[in-house]
């Protein structure tokens, strides 16, 4: 194994996209491919033998649910770290997965350089959703916004709660995020606990989860993409 680098373990149930991942991560100094699977009980017992950082994960098995191979996973390895990569963007995959567990979402037609930053942000510690996933609910939010419209659920949010939200969502960094509101990375820091503390969720994704549900425009739904 590379020196430093972070072990994964591919698990998809098609044999072409394990090899292309394992071909393109190769080229990464810092990510070595350990195991691959095709199912989610290969996947928990390649996890269980090698004992991988990571695991890069594909919604459709053909025998377990996403919300199924999560929790399957993270009872072997509860350090174990999530990414899924798929290519079904619906509300309702993308919170199964992070309320299941999951620390990163990412659509398969991602760009390989924005592939590899969501794989280091999640190896990292912290989360990651793929922009795309939280578009629809992001471009709603900021048009209700405009026109005075409350959005349900977030009245127990501070307003300045509820302007880190969309920014949380789209990925920002702390950092990011207080240069965005010009705020210190403290007070951001101080704003993200309290959120987490009324929304009653742990992670930085489960609050995104939470954010899109609310967000959701009536009617609207997104279909699988092919």
């Amino acid at each position: 194994m590379k020196p430093s680098s972070t072990s994964i373990v591919l698990i998809d149930d098609h044999e072409m996209v394990r090899r292309g991942l394992r071909a393109l991560l190769h080229l990464e100094p810092d990510m070595t491919i350990i195991g691959e699977a095709g199912t989610a009980a290969e996947g928990v017992t390649t996890v269980e033998r090698l004992a991988p950082q990571m695991v890069l994960l594909d919604v459709k098995l053909p025998d377990a649910s996403v919300t199924e191979a999560c929790r399957r996973l993270l009872a072997v390895a509860p350090k174990l770290r999530i990414l899924v990569l798929t290519s079904y963007a619906e509300d309702s995959t993308v919170m199964a997965a992070v309320q299941n567990g999951a620390h990163g979402y990412v659509l398969k037609d991602v760009r390989m350089d924005d592939l590899i930053r969501a794989i280091r942000t999640v190896a990292g510690g912290q989360g990651y959703l793929d922009p795309r996933v939280t578009q629809q609910a992001l471009h709603w939010i900021r048009t209700s916004s405009h026109l005075g419209v409350a959005v349900h659920g977030t009245s127990r949010l501070s307003p300045q709660e509820r302007l880190i939200l969309p920014l949380l969502a789209e990925g920002k960094t702390n950092k990011e995020i207080a240069a965005h509101l010009r705020l210190s990375d403290k007070t951001v820091k101080n704003y993200l606990a309290n959120i987490f503390d009324k929304l009653h969720v742990k992670r930085r994704t489960e609050a995104v989860a939470w954010f899109m549900k609310e967000t959701q425009v009536p009617g609207v739904s997104r279909s699988p993409k092919p």
